[in-house]
């Protein structure tokens, strides 16, 4: 079968950097499907592992960690999935990604593909959706509905595939009012498009932008990018008793300034469960299929913003020079083939 191997610590600019190659077959464990892969999205985490920046067992030959498609084969335990299947998932780090003709993934962490989307629309949302999901209900505690006196939700760095389902998330099943931040008026935009109350500058100073909106105090951050460089704004502003979620990796990070508030620091990292073959890794399976429902009733929509086919090397550096080049809204998503654009439709 044909595959995209990664060799780590490569530049961009080094031909090997991504090539492709022919590999075996890959045989279903137990819980796997075999997926025919269709589409692939391309997130920040692929060229960190590429870089060398986040480590990945040996064992891993290929990037991918978003995929849509067909499952092919099931494992002998498989229970959620036959054959024939439309899916879309986000897999785990410690298994080869899903920039190949077929991919393994554990049943448990698959949804079934939105029937409204392409499968390149799919695959824009799975990694993002789970971060999103998991960081808003599960770390930070808020609850769908909306209260009348809901507080507000910081989203530092709102433009990115994250930030875009949490802000939609947030702004049509909660009563929280939503604050993006965004530099250019591209993505001030886009958060807006979103469902964004409000956007600001997170070039410049928060707090005092935050005081001039009329919107209720900041109860929930989710900081998303370059939290480091806004922590003491991020202390000054949420309310005390506060909750912050945060996805950005960091060498060291300094939470006493969180201290007199009494506010609670989660970190969101959306390969926890597959890593650790937690007992509820089953949740993503749920989340993606409700994901799917909402996508489906109109609630939520893709975010992709930016499509690249035929999925082989050559396309995928293009889309690993976006990602990494930065200032882009939504997703990239590398197709199969032009065909795998199309709507399905119910």
């Amino acid at each position: 079968m044909a595959a995209i191997a990664f060799r780590k610590y490569a530049d961009l600019s080094e031909p090997d950097c991504l090539t492709d190659i022919d590999s075996t077959c890959p045989q279903p464990g137990p819980h796997d499907l075999r997926v025919a892969v269709r589409a692939v999205s391309v997130n920040p985490l692929d060229t960190k592992v590429r870089a060398g920046l986040v480590a990945v067992p040996e064992s891993v030959r290929s990037l991918g960690w978003d995929a849509a498609g067909i499952v092919e084969a099931v494992g002998d335990a498989v229970t959620l999935f036959r054959p024939g299947q439309a899916v879309y998932y986000a897999g785990s780090f410690d298994r080869s990604g899903s920039n190949a003709q077929l991919h393994l993934v554990d049943e448990r962490l698959v949804g079934h593909m939105p029937e409204t989307l392409s499968f390149t629309e799919s695959a824009a949302l799975p990694l993002a959706s789970l971060t999103a999901w998991q960081l808003l209900f599960e770390r930070l505690g808020v609850a769908p509905g909306k209260p009348a006196y809901a507080g507000s939700l910081l989203v530092l760095g709102g433009a990115g595939g994250v930030g875009s389902l949490l802000i939609q998330l947030a702004r049509r099943l909660t009563g929280l009012t939503v604050i993006a931040t965004a530099s250019r008026p591209q993505s001030r935009d886009w958060c807006l498009a979103q469902g964004a109350h409000h956007v600001i500058d997170h070039g410049r100073a928060l707090p005092e932008q935050i005081d001039s909106l009329p919107a209720p105090p900041v109860t929930h951050i989710a900081a998303l990018s370059r939290t480091g460089d806004h922590l003491a704004d991020l202390a000054q502003l949420i309310e005390p008793q506060g909750r912050i979620a945060i996805i950005d990796d960091h060498d060291t990070l300094d939470a006493v300034p969180f201290k007199a508030k009494s506010v609670s620091l989660h970190w969101e990292m959306v390969f926890t469960r597959p890593l650790y073959r937690t007992t509820d890794m089953i949740a993503q399976h749920r989340i993606l299929d409700e994901v799917a429902a909402l996508v489906d009733a109109g609630v939520l929509r893709s975010t992709v913003s930016h499509v690249l086919h035929p999925l082989n090397a050559a396309r995928l550096i293009e889309a690993h020079r976006l990602v990494e080049h930065g200032g882009i809204t939504g997703k990239v998503v590398v197709a199969r083939s032009a065909h795998d654009t199309a709507r399905r439709g119910r």
